[in-house]
């Protein structure tokens, strides 16, 4: 298929072309890691928009334009991110997204008219894209496949009781109602883990040959492990001890940041040594009202001096901080997957994993990683303690996790089972189009 770019770059021949979309948080080539609403998914998005490229397709990954974001970020000659303006200059919440997408749709679709572009297929990230992406499709004629990334009937379930404006600020009811129509609509899911794709078919009756299971990616070359020398001249530079715990992650209720620190009383009990090393949050002012209510858990818990907060953490030197800490956590209510957990073991540092997600299925526990439920404190921490007390099973996770994290989830294999999912229906509607004509 040919390919026009709104540079006006000559056309050129490719396998396909694929419409991405992911409209929330700060989307690029260089993603703003630690700004509202930007992390795993970002990741997700453009690795494997990367992949594909790689792989010969056109990708256009489009996203929207606010504040003063240029247009267009060209990351090579298959692959660019394109910003569509809506909803004024200012960021927007996802949880808010919703009220604007139909904007996104008449000004997305304004300009494919305009400058002839084609596209072979939609594949929509999150809820807010996966509207948006269902009309798109249906205007162009061409087969939508949706990626959830987060469920809100999961999302609402684990969050019960854990703050009174849950439904006020995450509009829960309907963002679930959204989720049915797009499932139902769209012409297939990808779910990235085996609980997602239970839950998709229990919470919103959307039978199971609708779905295919595909788990994210991380990227080979970057998190991988080094010799117990660079750990320890990691270490050093970035004051980490053997025995400090390490997590990463948006300041969201959800990631259960206050769960960890309940539990490091516990956990200093079995190694006294132990401290919190925390990469949470940005610069808002959300950000920074959240993590000072966890500060202030700590303090009352009499732990305090034993948290660090350290904000947000560069992309280039995310590697260096999985492998500084002497295990990982994750600690969330709720998390679809949690790729920094596979980062963290790809690095070969000892993790343990909540037991709400997708991710406590498909390891083996005590051979690749440890698991526990966040909610109960005592668990967690002594599963957080195992691999800094026994240098055994710390050594054999750290080996373990590694050798599974690389086989199972590099990008490029990702990429080719999504492409084989999109090709089972690329020119589903080309005989309908043709008939109308």
């Amino acid at each position: 298929m040919e390919h026009i770019s709104p540079r006006g770059e000559e056309n050129t021949k490719s396998l396909g072309s694929i419409l991405m979309i992911s409209t929330h948080g700060y989307v690029g080539a260089e993603p703003e890691f630690g700004k509202p609403d930007t992390g795993g998914q970002v990741v997700f998005v453009i690795e494997l928009a990367k992949r594909f490229a790689r792989l010969g397709y056109r990708v256009d990954v489009v996203t929207r334009r606010f504040e003063d974001q240029r247009e267009e970020d060209r990351i090579n000659s298959n692959l660019r991110v394109w910003r569509i303006p809506f909803g004024g200059r200012d960021f927007i919440p996802k949880e808010q997204m919703h009220e604007h997408l139909g904007d996104f749709v008449t000004n997305f679709l304004a300009e494919t008219r305009r400058l002839d572009l084609e596209y072979d297929v939609v594949n929509s990230h999150y809820w807010d894209a996966g509207w948006a992406g269902q009309r798109i499709a249906e205007e162009l004629r061409i087969p939508h496949i949706h990626t959830p990334h987060s469920l809100g009937w999961w999302k609402r379930k684990q969050m019960q009781g854990s703050r009174k404006d849950t439904e006020k600020v995450y509009r829960f009811n309907d963002r679930i109602d959204k989720e049915f129509l797009i499932y139902r609509n769209c012409d297939h899911i990808i779910a990235t883990t085996q609980e997602q794709l239970e839950i998709i078919a229990k919470g919103y009756g959307i039978p199971e040959e609708h779905m295919t299971m595909i788990p994210p990616g991380i990227d080979e070359s970057r998190y991988q492990p080094v010799r117990p020398a660079h750990v320890a001249d990691i270490r050093e530079k970035l004051n980490f001890k053997s025995t400090d715990v390490y997590s990463v992650g948006r300041a969201a209720t959800n990631k259960g940041i206050d769960l960890l620190i309940r539990a490091l009383p516990h956990l200093k009990a079995l190694v006294p040594k132990a401290r919190l090393r925390l990469a949470i949050g940005a610069d808002s002012k959300r950000d920074k009202k959240r993590i000072q209510s966890w500060s202030k858990i700590a303090e009352e818990l009499g732990v305090s001096r034993s948290v660090k907060w350290l904000g947000h953490i560069a992309d280039d030197e995310m590697a260096s901080y999985y492998r500084a800490g002497g295990v990982f956590a994750l600690p969330s209510r709720y998390e679809p997957f949690g790729m920094t957990a596979i980062e963290a073991m790809a690095c070969g540092t000892p993790t343990v994993v909540t037991v709400h997600g997708g991710l406590h299925r498909v390891i083996e526990f005590g051979t690749h990683a440890l698991y526990a439920d966040p909610n109960r404190p005592e668990e967690f921490a002594a599963m957080l303690s195992l691999p800094l007390q026994y240098e055994s099973l710390r050594e054999k996770l750290s080996l373990e996790g590694a050798r599974f994290s690389r086989r199972q989830f590099g990008w490029t294999g990702v990429a080719k089972r999504t492409m084989a999912v999109f090709n089972r229906f690329r020119g589903r509607y080309a005989d309908q189009e043709a008939i109308e004509q």
